[in-house]
């Protein structure tokens, strides 16, 4: 068996990303994400890669950019108000249909906002994180060990599917620290000369051009078609949430990350004392695994979507299952983190009339 190691959490997403092959980082400070970029800074150049403290975060996303062009690992991370700086870059990315990891250590907002555990870009993450149209892979951890296994799981996806990953983290899990099992690390990954990098040729194929500017409105409607066709098999194939006592509940509580932790001790509390409740977590956050919503509604009487903000996920709630179900919401903004008996008195509020 693997011994298991001490790791907080964003040391051990950095680890991760070098074990995962990933030997070109770009960053730059913010709490509460800092120690990846300080991590990648010791160890990438032990591994033989290439870490750079860009002069904004403007740059770092556009020396990705670069990177993923070659069509080498690459990766950059930032928190929340960092990552909207990184916007207009990820929108090329996704445009070249180039694979590649951002990481969001979330942080309270909107603005400066604060340095406490939020998951206040769930809307940004998952429908506005550039312009155009457009879409990330988006997973969400919900554990260190998670955030170890996501970034695997992110490379892998990204450059089956050609299209940008972010892991949506935030200060709670960024800052923890759990016992982990490290991978096993992998060869550098790279894409051979005939595949679409740019990666030099020695005149043996014609060039591999990468671009994003098409000023034919034909041409460029004709490639977003392609581009939305390839996320339809995105959306059947990689849909991912984790369920939880969720075959007989009368409520299911609905909770992704850090706020899915303090949701599934509620859960816990609910059925101590003879309530049916359950949990679903959805670790793909896009495709949103609308499947399990569907097939959970089919028995449970209502839905409560917990979540560290003002109320983001609980739309996607009520799209997945048609509206066909109660579903409320429960959040804390800024930063603050609700207690377990905080979700515990949603459940008793909603089924408190209801029979145990």
């Amino acid at each position: 068996m693997a011994e298991k190691v001490l790791m907080k959490g964003n040391e051990a997403l950095a680890e991760a990303a070098i074990s995962a092959g990933c030997r070109h980082f770009f960053g730059y400070p913010i709490t509460p994400q800092t120690e990846i970029s300080a991590y990648m800074a010791k160890h990438m150049p032990k591994a033989g890669g290439t870490y750079l403290q860009a002069e904004s975060e403007l740059a770092a996303i556009n020396m990705v950019y670069g990177a993923a062009c070659a069509g080498v690992r690459a990766m950059t991370s930032s928190s929340s108000p960092g990552i909207s700086l990184k916007s207009e870059g990820i929108s090329y990315l996704a445009a070249c249909d180039l694979p590649c990891l951002i990481v969001n250590v979330q942080r309270g907002g909107p603005g400066l906002g604060g340095i406490q555990p939020s998951q206040s870009d769930y809307w940004q993450a998952t429908k506005a994180a550039g312009h155009g149209d457009f879409f990330l892979l988006v997973l969400a951890p919900a554990s260190v060990q998670e955030m170890i296994d996501d970034v695997f799981l992110a490379y892998e996806l990204s450059e089956k599917y050609r299209i940008p990953a972010m892991i949506l983290s935030d200060g709670m899990l960024g800052q923890m620290m759990e016992p982990v099992i490290l991978k096993k690390p992998k060869a550098e990954k790279s894409f051979s000369a005939d595949s679409w990098a740019t990666n030099g040729h020695e005149g043996k194929r014609a060039h591999h051009i990468i671009n994003s500017l098409y000023l034919q409105a034909d041409t460029l409607e004709k490639l977003n078609n392609k581009r939305f066709k390839r996320y339809e098999v995105v959306i059947h194939n990689e849909q991912r949430a984790e369920k939880f006592l969720t075959d007989d509940a009368d409520l299911i509580i609905a909770a992704y990350g850090a706020a899915a932790r303090i949701a599934k001790t509620a859960v816990i509390e609910a059925r101590a004392k003879g309530y049916k409740v359950g949990l679903l977590r959805p670790i793909t956050l896009w495709p949103f695994p609308k499947e399990a919503f569907v097939q959970a509604a089919k028995t449970a009487k209502a839905f409560l979507s917990v979540e560290l903000n003002m109320g983001q996920m609980v739309d996607d709630v009520k799209l997945a299952i048609s509206c066909q179900r109660p579903v409320h919401f429960f959040g804390r903004a800024g930063g603050a983190i609700p207690t377990p008996a905080q979700v515990f008195a949603q459940v008793e509020r909603i089924l408190g009339g209801a029979e145990k």
